[in-house]
């Protein structure tokens, strides 16, 4: 259960992901449709009267001082010369490496809360623009609508798709966003499509192949799903999802995956959580 003043830092899901080329910088220009889920981390934050910045409820394995929150805030923090501190309370439900955006959720809601509580005054896109040297995904979360996305997935532009239900199942393992990416099978050459395009089901997931071929248990959630629904993969995973038309339907699914996995049921949303709670 949400706490009252706690902040939603949503899940995403890419609904489709295309590599269009990759750049003599090695960076990845692609197209992509994001849209959030309404399961969501929660964070807490109490100003300090010192400027420190300390996190409760890491990561485990991730020092604080790289924990996107923590260099979320302290970006912040020096951006507007801030010399408040605060203690965040980080609850995580989202998991890490799974594809579904949780470490650049966390540092997008950290951005729109402390902007908020030391009365910075900062505009969406110039906390876009901070967020973006954090993380690709982080002006995403900041702007806060589902978006079709393009470049290295800084340019974008509000779209509204359909909001069905979503059941996604957490294989117990975390892939390396790093190692799809620098995989020598994998597509860049994707032409580029249109919105249109990807309403009419020509899309996919070019990660998906190669994450299937690398990490068996990926390909074997995705044979499992697809005997209920279409199923896909999000970002480079490990997560994979499937749209069922209604909520009863997606948690009779839900309710016979293998024990082995982890899942969950989630409504789509065009209009992130962190700003419709």
């Amino acid at each position: 259960m949400t706490t009252p003043d706690a902040w939603l830092a949503p899940a995403k899901l890419n609904l489709f992901l295309h590599i269009t080329r990759q750049r003599e910088d090695g960076m990845h220009e692609l197209q992509t449709v994001f849209q959030f889920l309404d399961m969501c981390d929660e964070l807490s934050f109490k100003l300090r009267e010192d400027d420190k910045i300390v996190l409760r409820g890491g990561i485990e394995g991730v020092a604080d001082e790289d924990n996107l929150v923590v260099r979320a805030a302290r970006a912040l923090q020096t951006a507007c010369e801030s010399s408040v501190g605060v203690d965040i309370s980080l609850e995580k439900r989202l998991p890490a490496g799974g594809g579904l955006g949780g470490g650049s959720s966390d540092a997008a809601t950290t951005l729109v809360a402390l902007d908020r509580l030391w009365g910075c005054g900062l505009s969406k896109d110039k906390l876009a623009e901070i967020g973006l040297k954090l993380g690709a995904d982080v002006p995403i979360f900041v702007h806060g609508h589902a978006a079709w996305a393009e470049g290295i997935g800084e340019k974008f532009e509000p779209v509204e798709v359909p909001e069905p239900w979503f059941v996604v199942i957490q294989p117990e393992i975390e892939v390396s966003t790093a190692e799809i990416f620098s995989a020598p099978e994998l597509t860049r050459d994707c032409p580029p499509i249109t919105i249109r395009d990807f309403l009419s089901g020509q899309a996919t997931n070019v990660c998906e192949p190669v994450v299937r071929q690398r990490y068996p248990d990926v390909g074997k959630a995705l044979k499992w799903l697809e005997k209920h629904a279409e199923a896909s993969m999000t970002g480079t995973g490990s997560c994979i999802f499937a749209a069922i038309d209604t909520q009863a339907q997606a948690i009779d699914i839900l309710s016979k995956i293998p024990t082995r996995w982890k899942g969950f049921v989630a409504k789509g949303c065009n209009r992130s959580p962190l700003y419709t709670k």
